[in-house]
């Protein structure tokens, strides 16, 4: 016995690491295919795909492995059968040519261990978050349960052993329905108590769950633990009679046992109720059989714990009601900030948090005519001006050489250049203008000649001098006559004469529009270079 310890111990280190690294495809890189992959073998029951038949139900189901090629979908099944969650069939193929043997031989199905771990997976992926309610109705069902078991089995003649099997085996459902439900809703509690976030309607909702749904469950396991202890008492001498006579009636799988050469052998997982250690688990559950608490003392101490959570809540609540807030989500957001930014955003983000900017220590004295006080903050005191030296460098001192002279002759030389070309235009436009004289209605003017003869009218009605109308004029002396309306441009050699006149109108044509002038005469003459010469003049209405 001593001799095959150390081998038994390393047989059983062996078979624990082949059931582990039977959940290593999900986390592996690629684990999104491999659960896609797992459930379409768990979607048949003895499931013997080949890998064109794994394709065209990943096609169906739209999943990330929708897209996997044949090769690329045959490493993955590789990977699975050596990881324990997929075996290689057995089945015997029957080809009619090399190449569909060669397509056919690679059949897979899904092991027990596999199909376990990938049931418990989706049971987490879909769930894991959920409050789960507590089935405490159950516990009643296993109260009386007990009890008429109790009953049968100490009447004379005991149960039958049919009789006898439906109720152990409805009996352990409905104690682990409850058993299972119990430690979910007090692992969702826990995490919610756990938080020291929570604003006032989160507080109300939870304060509602402990005060009226725990205390609920608690009162009824309570209530009824007594009695289902009593009833194991006096069923507990007829267990192991009642566990024998339902063996003989049914054995189930127990008959499997090594056969020929010892080489077969099977291991059994009976159904709950049908070994001693199931019953003595429902027992431990209700009653302190090994000194360490039973599973409704635990109960009881779990909800005193998250009452005292809930007070810590309440007291907080209180304090932040006064002043004393909790900073605590906004400084969870803050760190989530950091984890997630790059190097110089974190720094950019401490800075912006708490204000911790580099310490720069600079002798500048303020404006002798300023007087600050002492109690002065320097967010709210006057700012002081820093030279562009000391404030980049932290010197006073010049640093390098004189700068030269900048050299703006090219920008010089652009600039006439651009003179030339505006004052070539404008000598155009006057051209074009005398040219024009006297036929105004009949020529279209361009927009720099019309432009500029705008500019010279305006000169001319701004220099205009107004006379009142008199009887000897022939007038009824009413209304202003124009005297002296003028303008001239010396550079360009124009000059425009401006003439009120009764019913006379003007209208000149362009390329960005037509100009009516009513009751005015426009002249255009060309000024001489010498001055006894005068003015040519030309004038249109």
């Amino acid at each position: 016995m001593k001799a095959s310890a150390p081998g038994a111990a390393q047989d059983t280190g062996d078979d624990t690491r082949r059931r582990l690294d039977a959940y290593s495809y999900l986390s592996a890189p690629e684990r999104l295919e491999h659960v896609a992959i797992m459930r379409v073998f768990c979607g048949t029951l003895l499931a013997d795909l080949s890998v064109s038949e794994v394709m065209a139900k990943l096609h169906r189901t739209g999943t990330p492995a929708a897209g996997l090629d044949a090769d690329t979908l045959t490493v993955r099944l590789e990977q699975l059968v050596r990881w324990g969650n997929l075996l290689r069939s057995s089945h015997t193929v029957k080809a009619s040519s090399i190449s569909e043997y060669q397509r056919s031989r690679a059949r897979y199905q899904l092991s027990k261990l596999g199909e376990r771990i990938q049931r418990d997976a989706d049971g987490v992926l879909a769930e894991a978050d959920a409050a789960r309610e507590v089935s405490n109705e159950l516990l009643a069902l296993v109260e009386r349960g007990l009890r008429e078991l109790a009953e049968l089995v100490a009447a004379p003649g005991s149960i039958e052993p049919q009789d006898g099997l439906e109720r152990v085996s409805t009996l352990f459902v409905q104690f682990s329905e409850f058993a299972d439900s119990i430690r979910d809703f007090y692992a969702y509690l826990g995490q919610v108590l756990a938080r020291y976030d929570l604003d006032s309607a989160e507080y109300q909702g939870f304060k509602e769950l402990l005060l009226d749904y725990v205390e609920a469950i608690t009162e009824d396991v309570a209530f009824r633990a007594p009695r289902i202890s009593a009833a194991l008492d006096t069923l507990w001498p007829h267990v192991p009679g009642l566990l024998a006579r339902l063996d003989a009636h049914a054995q189930g799988l127990t008959g499997l046992s090594p056969q020929g050469d010892g080489r077969l052998e099977a291991r059994v997982q009976r159904s709950r109720g049908r070994e001693l250690a199931d019953w003595e688990g429902l027992r431990g559950w209700f009653s302190d059989t090994d000194g360490q608490g039973s599973q409704v003392d635990q109960l009881r101490d779990a909800t005193l714990r998250a009452l005292q959570s809930l007070l810590a809540n309440a007291k907080r609540m209180l304090r932040s009601a006064t002043g004393e807030m909790s900073r605590r989500k906004d400084l969870l957001r803050l760190a989530r900030w950091f984890n997630e930014a790059a190097p110089q955003d974190a720094h950019d983000i401490a800075v912006a948090a708490f204000g911790l900017y580099g310490a720069r220590h600079l002798g500048i004295p303020p404006a002798t005519d300023e007087v600050v006080p002492a109690h002065t903050s320097w967010w709210t005191g006057p700012v002081v001006e820093v030279p562009v030296a000391l404030r980049e460098r932290g010197s006073r001192a010049q640093r390098g050489r004189t700068a030269a002279v900048e050299d703006h002759s090219a920008q010089k030389r652009r600039l006439r250049e651009e003179a030339r070309e505006r004052a070539a235009a404008r000598a155009a436009a006057a051209d074009e203008l005398r040219s024009a004289s006297g036929r105004f209605a009949e020529v279209r003017l361009t927009s720099a000649a019309l432009g500029l003869l705008l500019e010279l009218l305006a000169t001319a009605l701004g220099n205009a001098q107004l006379h009142r109308r008199t009887v000897a004029d022939g007038a009824d002396g009413t209304g202003f006559d124009l005297k002296q309306a003028h303008s001239e441009d010396v550079e360009l050699g124009i000059r425009l004469t401006v003439r009120r006149a009764e019913g006379a109108r003007c209208t000149l044509h362009s390329a960005d529009g037509d100009l009516l002038l009513d009751d005015l005469e426009l002249g255009v003459g060309r000024i001489s270079a010498n001055p006894a010469d005068g003015a040519a003049e030309v004038s249109v209405s």
